[in-house]
């Protein structure tokens, strides 16, 4: 069903279009009904972009207001203005306050809220392009707010951050994390899974196959919102210390025995005080923090966690040839 426009206000009530173009009257629909559509269609985007794109919106709106534009819908030279005043915003220290990406976000965004409106939409016009494409161009003559790509970790990277784990082991419970670590660490970079792959991991979603290492099922992804998935096989090396389906074979015993004999609640142990430790939401990024940042630190590399996106950029680089170099 093509709906012209389904709005929730704040107060929860919806106003919708009576005609949609070549459809006819839109047919009467229970409030239910009609909260249900506007539920899915809100779903359509992850809830990180939805408050993006409405902090964008609600940002572009009140230019207007402060300037006597008008938003929606906002005509193409209003959207022109407002990037050239933002490209010549400076900071303090002189330099760009916003990148060009930024304002490619931007131009996205008032585009999608005149499409919802059903209005045309000004970012289409070569005006407003043609302004962005100047602007980039501006950007790149003026050496003006570069892009600065971190170097990548790699595969010697990893090998010493796991080595450096492994030879701070200084009791069982430190075994345990030890475990935990190097198992994100080997299977994350040689699968180049993003931080929130690893985390949304469970046991179930990784076999162990005789031939191909590990099969890793990811149920659902950054670029796979909609739950399609994926396997990617993690192959064995010729190390040990390198080799990401024995990291993650050590670890499982680790849970394995936990299920088999562990006490309910965590080991005191394990706990940094004398509180129970409290474990986060599954799939809370908090869980992969601590004692996982530590060991980079104590390797004399920046915060694992910090770098994360960096070692899975290595790892996409290389991917070929990780095999080769871990075997060394």
């Amino acid at each position: 069903m093509t709906i012209e426009q389904v709005r929730v206000t704040v107060s929860g009530a919806m106003d919708m279009a009576h005609v949609v173009d070549g459809w006819g009257a839109v047919p009467e629909l229970t409030e239910e009904t009609a909260a249900r559509i506007a539920g899915a269609v809100s779903a359509s985007r992850a809830p990180a972009t939805r408050r993006v794109y409405a902090s964008d919106w609600r940002r572009f709106r009140s230019w207007c207001d402060t300037n006597g534009h008008q938003a929606l819908p906002a005509h193409p030279v209003t959207v022109a203005a407002y990037l050239v005043d933002a490209a010549d915003t400076l900071t303090e220290t002189g330099e760009r306050a916003y990148s060009p990406a930024s304002l490619n976000r931007w131009v996205s965004v008032i585009g999608h809220d005149h499409r919802t409106a059903d209005l045309p939409n000004p970012c289409g016009e070569a005006l407003v392009t043609s302004t962005l494409s100047g602007i980039r161009r501006d950007y790149a003559s003026n050496g003006d707010r570069p892009r600065s790509p971190r170097a990548p970790l790699l595969v010697e990277d990893i090998l010493a951050i796991v080595g450096t784990a492994r030879q701070a082991v200084t009791g069982w419970a430190a075994e345990v994390y030890e475990r935990r670590d190097c198992a994100l660490l080997l299977m994350g970079f040689a699968g180049a899974f993003r931080r929130s792959d690893l985390v949304g991991l469970t046991c179930g979603d990784v076999t162990v196959h005789r031939l191909d290492g590990v099969h890793v099922r990811l149920r659902r992804s950054k670029t796979d919102q909609e739950g399609a998935g994926a396997v990617r096989a993690l192959p064995f090396t010729a190390s040990h210390a390198s080799c990401p389906p024995c990291a993650y074979v050590r670890w499982a015993q680790v849970v394995a025995a936990y299920d088999t004999a562990g006490r309910p609640g965590p080991p005191a142990a394990l706990t940094k005080t004398s509180s129970p430790l409290k474990i986060p939401h599954p799939r809370s990024k908090r869980r992969l923090q601590g004692r996982f940042a530590d060991t980079g630190q104590r390797s004399s590399l920046k915060s694992s966690w910090s770098r994360w996106r960096c070692g899975r950029r290595g790892a996409r680089w290389r991917r070929s040839g990780v095999r080769a170099q871990a075997s060394r």
